[in-house]
């Protein structure tokens, strides 16, 4: 028996697309971030994209007629202030890893989000969600080792893996204020106390930027605002667990850029886990609305 899929089928594939849209930003975003990150401290770098995004969140709130301050500023203070700190050490550990390779270990948020998200929002995991999941993991693992072996640092290792952490914290926040707040709002509230956060660690440390370094910083703020604008929308449409298994797919768009730019490896395993990552998004793309 057929049936119509409706709205909300339609606005569950917009926010798909909008996942695999934000995971795109967000790579663009970690190869500016390299282009910077030898010379550029995190916490700069977290300073120049908070001024951009603040600026260009303040223009789309305008233009929408939003009333900026939202209802639960504790929350998007909070949200904000998380969101910073995974800033940090995700710009930390792209400064420092290959690309591919900061990228896979920040997708150890994944099951932090999905335990959280069941524990906080009381969202159930379905088994399909699982089984993305999973799929996701092999990839992730395989992406992790081109040419057989992969030796990290294990500092800037443990940086990413606070940066997972921090990202799924973050992520739930997002799932719980979109109860009650608009996506532009919680995009504003992260450059907005941001900016604050990060000017102390800057005077520590600046570093003046050259005009180059000036439009990679300026790409850093465009990217991350087109990805937190694109991920904000369809969290608020997906559940948690099932839109972070879609978003893996950034780690073949990292993979793809460190090879392309940068000279990063990429051998059959990196091709494997890639496939395996598509492969993720395509099952919880899958999902009847029964499991979930």
């Amino acid at each position: 028996m057929g049936s119509d899929p409706g709205p909300d089928s339609d606005r569950g594939r917009q926010a798909v697309l909008g996942m695999v849209a934000s995971a795109l930003s967000f790579s663009l975003m970690g190869v500016c971030v390299k282009q910077v990150g030898g010379r550029i401290p995190a916490a700069e770098v977290v300073l120049a994209r908070s001024l951009i995004s603040l600026g260009l969140s303040w223009l789309l709130l305008r233009r929408a007629g939003v009333y900026p301050w939202g209802r639960r500023r504790g929350l998007l203070i909070w949200r904000g202030a998380i969101g910073t700190a995974a800033l940090l050490c995700v710009y930390a550990a792209l400064a420092a890893l290959p690309l591919a390779s900061a990228t896979v270990l920040q997708y150890l948020y994944p099951p932090f989000t999905a335990l959280l998200a069941w524990l906080v929002l009381g969202e159930r995991i379905g088994k399909r969600v699982l089984a993305a999941m999973a799929l996701g993991w092999l990839g992730v693992l395989l992406v992790a080792q081109p040419g057989g072996s992969l030796a990290l640092a294990w500092q800037p290792v443990l940086v990413a893996v606070a940066g997972a952490l921090f990202t799924a914290l973050a992520y739930v926040s997002v799932r719980s204020l979109g109860q009650s707040e608009h996506p532009l709002v919680i995009v504003f509230y992260f450059p907005l106390v941001a900016l604050p956060l990060s000017l102390p660690l800057v005077a520590l440390n600046p570093v003046l930027p050259t005009a180059t370094e000036l439009l990679w910083l300026v790409g850093v703020g465009l990217f991350t605002q087109l990805g937190q604008v694109y991920l904000t929308r369809s969290l608020m449409a997906l559940p948690a667990a099932r839109a972070t298994a879609i978003s893996y797919v950034q780690v073949g768009f990292a993979a793809g850029w460190g090879w392309l730019l940068f000279g990063e490896q990429i051998d059959a395993a990196t091709i494997s886990g890639a496939l395996l990552v598509l492969a993720a998004t395509v099952v919880s793309l899958s999902q009847p609305a029964g499991d979930r």
